[in-house]
């Protein structure tokens, strides 16, 4: 492996304190410093680093080596703890993060605000947040812990390895998050027609406008009693609006199929019978029959008679004449 291929993976400065690390602290704080330093700079040079014939590197070694047995203990022993000690609500920002990090270990570590490991700190707390998130999500129920990914911005590819998931079943919630925020938007525009408007009123249209009671309690910021009195009166109302609906159409039935036999003056139900007759002449089909009387406006009533006991029209007729 070349210089340049280690690098792409690990930063110099991490590789010399993850070597220090491995050290026995007999070594580190015994007096032959320099078989440690050689031992090292040569696992170095095996990993493709010049560092025994590259007086830059071997100073950056010495240094590292020597901070450690100072400190009596390797740098990446506290930055380590330090970093398993973070939360994910530590590492929300990585950057203000690396900077409490950075607060936290410079006293003893004053190397580690240097420039040129900024970024490799700052890429060292992302990742932690990555396997905070991780952790969390595959504790989650359900598609929990996919959501949390997707909100958190997660790549998709890490997203479906780390949870073990495929890619239609990563799309299916993703799809679904993307249904709910649409559902989000078009409540929160539903709530701005009516912004002046009391709870009740705002409760009362989004109902109207079918917006699940999870989404009005949330986005209207109302309780459950105050949806619980709003579907109340609206019942209420939907109740009575359905019994004049019913007291209109029996109107209407009954207005459609004309007054009762009784009800019939005697003038009229001469005139009934005898357009009845001339209507039964043209048909004799009982569908035909009642829809030509219904066109004739004659009463339901007659209309019965006329094609169940044709016989009785001759008795209502001569009752109407006497």
């Amino acid at each position: 492996m070349t210089a340049s291929e280690a690098s792409a993976k690990k930063p110099f400065w991490l590789l010399i304190e993850e070597r220090i690390l491995e050290t026995d602290p007999k070594d580190l704080s015994g007096g032959n410093l320099e078989a440690l330093i050689k031992r090292i700079a040569g696992e170095l040079d095996g990993m493709g680093y010049n560092v025994s014939n590259h007086g830059g590197n071997m100073i950056k070694l010495r240094y590292a080596v020597n901070r450690a047995r100072e400190a009596g203990k390797p740098f990446l022993k506290d930055f380590n703890d330090a970093i398993s000690a973070l939360t994910l609500e530590d590492v929300a920002a990585p950057y203000a993060a690396t900077n409490n990090l950075l607060e936290q270990l410079s006293e003893t570590w004053p190397e580690t605000r240097k420039s040129e490991r900024r970024a490799d700190l700052v890429e060292i707390v992302e990742k932690t947040k990555l396997d905070l998130l991780i952790a969390k999500a595959k504790s989650l129920p359900d598609d929990d812990g996919i959501r949390l990914l997707i909100e958190e911005e997660v790549d998709f590819p890490v997203i479906t390895k780390a949870l073990e998931i495929t890619d239609d079943k990563l799309k299916q919630v993703n799809e679904q998050i993307k249904a709910e925020k649409a559902e989000r938007a078009r409540v929160a525009s539903l709530l701005e027609k009516v912004a002046d408007k009391t709870d009740e009123e705002k409760v009362r249209h989004l109902i109207d406008n079918d917006v699940s009671e999870e989404l009005i309690i949330e986005m209207a910021e109302v309780d459950q009693g105050v949806l619980d009195g709003v579907k109340k009166a609206m019942e209420e109302e939907l109740k009575e609006k359905q019994r004049k609906a019913e007291e209109e159409a029996a109107r209407k039935k009954a207005e459609a199929e004309g007054p009762a036999l009784e009800d019939i003056p005697s003038d009229d139900m001469l005139d009934y019978i005898e357009s009845i007759r001339e209507i039964m002449e043209f048909s004799d089909q009982e569908k035909e029959i009642r829809t030509m009387c219904e066109q004739s406006s004659i009463p339901k009533a007659l209309v019965d008679i006329a094609v169940s006991e044709p016989e009785k029209l001759d008795e209502l007729e001569k009752q109407a004449e006497g």
